[in-house]
C-alpha cells in the first residue's frame, strides 16, 4: 500500500510497575515510573528516537487532579520532567485534563497532528504512584519528589465541567464508587434482577478478568478469584457502596506507568523503525454523554456506544471482526454498557480485557487505558491483520474515547465526532428539580460508607411532575431498606432544606 508519508503509526509501547512488597522495590516517583515506561516504549520501537520527539503529552496524575494531595512533592512540569529523563527536547509539552478517556484521546489527537504535518514524533505517557504515597504517608523518613524544570507547558486544566456541581456534592456524590453505584443500580432496574442476583452477574462478569490479571507481570493485584470470592462481603471484601464490595471497585493503590510513541511513516522510515513494529489506528472517536441527571436512562450511556460504532464504521469492520477487546472496567456498569449496546456476550470467548481490568490489574489514575493500548499493540503485532478495540471512559460514564488498532496499513482518516456530538446535544433530557418537596419514588440509590454514619443517597422522581432530584437520608429504617431490601420504585417522601433534600419512607 502506497501510504501518505505523514500517515501516523504507533511504533513503540512500554509499561512499568513496582509493588511495595517486591524485593526490588525502589520507591520511584510518578515521574520516574513514567520515564521507565517511556524508555521501554523507545526501546520497543527498535530505533534511536528520543531526539526526534517534538511533542510530549502527559496524562494528569491523581496527585494533581485534586483527588489527593502531593505529600511527597511533585514536578511543576510533569511532561518535561519525563522528557528530560529520556533525553528528549520537545518543542511542545501537554498536560491533559482529568479522565480515563485521556490516553486514547491523546493518541487520536496527536495522530491527527502528525497527519496534518504539524508533528513528526509524539510521546504520550502517564503514571500514578498512589501505593507509594500511602506507604510513605506515616513513615518517619520520606522521599522528596519535588522537581522544578524550565520549559513551556500546555496545561489544559482539570476539565471537571459537567462532572461535579454544588448540587451533586452537597448530596454526597463525591467519589467514583458512589457515582457509579447509582448508575449500576439504575441498570439493575432494567434487568429485573434482585440485588443478590445482580451482584452475582457482576461477579460472573469480573471473574474472568482476574484470570488475565493473575498472569500479567504489571498487575497490581495478580490474584485469580472465583465469583463467590468477588461477591461475598467479608471483612477484607467490605461493602464500599451498594452494590459494590471492595473487589468490584477500581484499584487505585498502584505504582504503574505506560507510554506510547507515535510517528509519521516518513519519520519511522528515516529512523529505521522496523515495519513489523508499526501499528495503525484504523478507527477512532471521542464522545461526551449528557450530564448525569439529565440522561433519560441512568443505567446506560448511548454516547459511549455511538463512539464504538463510529470507530468500527471508520475501520470498515463490524463487532464480529474484532479479535481483542479492552473495555474500560472501573466498575461493572461501563463494561455492561458496551456489551448491552453492541450485543457482546459478557462471556464472549474473545474476552473483554487484555490487562485484567481496573479492579485487578489496577486503575492507574487516568492512565489505565494506556496500558490497554500497550497490550493491544503487542497483540496486533503478534497476529497481523487482526483488529483490537480499546474503549476508554472518563467521568461518570461521561467521556468516551475509542480506538481500533491493526498492523494492516491504513491511511489516516478524520473522525465525525463533532457531527455526532451535535446529535447528542439534541437528544431529549429529563427535567430536574433541585429543591424537591412531596411524594416521590426511588429511581436509583446507594449507601455512602466512607466514614462515620452510613448515608443513603437516592435519585428520585417526584410524583407531581416526574422530575428528577437528589436526596439523602440517615434514618435507620431508610438505610435498612437500601442495604437489605428492594428500594427501586419504592414510594417515599422528600423535603427540601437550605442544606439539601432529605427523604423518608412513607
Amino acid at each position: 500500500m502506497n501510504l501518505d508519508s505523514r500517515t501516523p503509526v504507533i511504533v513503540g509501547v512500554g509499561q512499568a510497575a513496582e509493588r511495595i512488597d517486591d524485593p526490588n522495590y525502589r520507591g520511584m516517583s510518578a515521574v520516574e515510573v513514567a520515564a521507565a515506561a517511556a524508555r521501554a516504549a523507545l526501546d520497543d520501537c527498535g530505533a534511536e528516537a528520543a531526539a526526534s520527539i517534538d511533542t510530549v503529552a502527559g496524562v494528569r496524575q491523581f496527585e494533581i487532579t485534586g483527588v489527593i494531595n502531593a505529600p511527597l512533592g511533585r514536578s511543576n512540569n510533569y511532561p518535561r520532567s519525563v522528557a528530560n529523563r529520556i533525553g528528549a527536547t520537545p518543542t511542545r509539552a501537554i498536560l491533559e485534563i482529568v479522565g480515563g478517556q485521556g490516553p486514547q484521546h491523546l493518541i487520536s489527537e496527536l495522530a491527527a497532528e502528525i497527519a496534518a504535518g504539524r508533528s513528526e514524533a509524539a510521546l504520550i505517557f502517564g503514571s500514578d504512584t498512589t501505593s507509594s504515597l500511602r506507604h510513605f504517608a506515616k513513615a518517619a523518613s520520606k522521599p522528596d519528589f519535588t522537581e522544578t524544570v524550565d520549559g513551556d507547558l500546555e496545561d489544559r486544566g482539570q476539565g471537571m465541567k459537567n462532572l461535579v456541581s454544588r448540587y451533586t456534592v452537597s448530596h454526597g456524590l463525591t467519589s467514583a464508587p458512589i457515582q457509579y453505584a447509582l448508575l449500576e443500580n439504575a441498570r439493575r432496574a432494567g434487568t429485573g434482577l434482585g440485588p443478590a442476583a445482580y451482584r452475582r452477574q457482576m461477579g460472573e462478569l469480573f471473574a474472568p478478568f482476574t484470570k488475565i490479571a493473575a498472569k500479567n507481570p504489571f498487575a497490581a493485584a495478580p490474584v485469580e478469584r472465583t465469583v463467590d470470592e468477588l461477591i461475598t462481603v467479608t471483612e477484607r471484601n467490605r461493602m464500599i457502596s451498594e452494590p459494590y464490595p471492595r473487589l468490584m471497585v477500581a484499584r487505585d493503590q498502584v505504582n504503574q506507568g505506560a507510554a506510547a510513541l507515535l510517528m509519521s511513516v516518513e519519520a519511522a522510515q528515516r529512523l529505521g523503525v522496523p515495519e513489523e513494529n508499526w501499528v495503525y489506528l484504523h478507527g477512532h472517536a471521542d464522545m461526551e454523554e449528557q450530564s448525569l441527571l439529565q440522561r433519560p436512562d441512568l443505567g446506560h450511556s448511548p454516547a459511549a456506544v455511538m463512539a464504538v460504532r463510529e470507530a468500527l464504521a471508520m475501520a470498515g469492520i463490524g463487532i464480529d471482526d474484532v479479535a481483542t477487546f479492552d473495555l474500560y472496567s472501573c466498575f461493572p456498569v461501563p463494561v455492561f454498557n458496551i456489551c448491552d449496546g453492541l450485543g457482546i456476550a459478557t462471556d464472549d470467548p474473545r474476552g473483554l480485557t487484555l490487562t485484567g481490568g481496573l479492579p485487578f490489574f489496577g486503575g492507574a489514575g487516568n492512565n489505565y487505558s494506556m496500558h490497554a493500548v500497550a497490550e493491544t499493540v503487542a497483540q496486533m503485532r503478534s497476529a497481523p491483520g487482526q483488529f483490537g478495540l480499546v474503549s476508554a471512559n472518563g467521568g461518570i460514564l461521561s467521556k468516551h474515547s475509542v480506538g481500533i488498532y491493526s498492523s494492516t496499513p491504513a491511511e489516516w482518516k478524520p473522525d465525525r465526532s463533532a457531527l455526532l456530538q451535535a446529535q447528542v446535544a439534541g437528544w431529549p433530557t429529563e427535567p430536574v428539580t433541585e429543591n424537591a418537596d412531596g411524594d416521590a419514588t426511588i429511581e436509583t440509590y446507594t449507601v455512602r460508607r466512607d466514614g462515620g454514619r452510613p448515608t443513603g443517597i437516592i435519585i428520585g422522581r417526584l410524583v407531581a411532575d416526574d422530575s428528577r432530584f437528589l436526596a439523602t437520608s440517615e434514618d435507620d429504617e431508610f438505610i435498612a431498606l437500601l442495604i437489605d431490601g428492594e428500594p427501586l420504585g419504592r414510594k417515599i417522601r422528600v423535603r427540601s432544606f437550605d442544606y439539601g433534600n432529605r427523604c423518608s419512607l412513607r
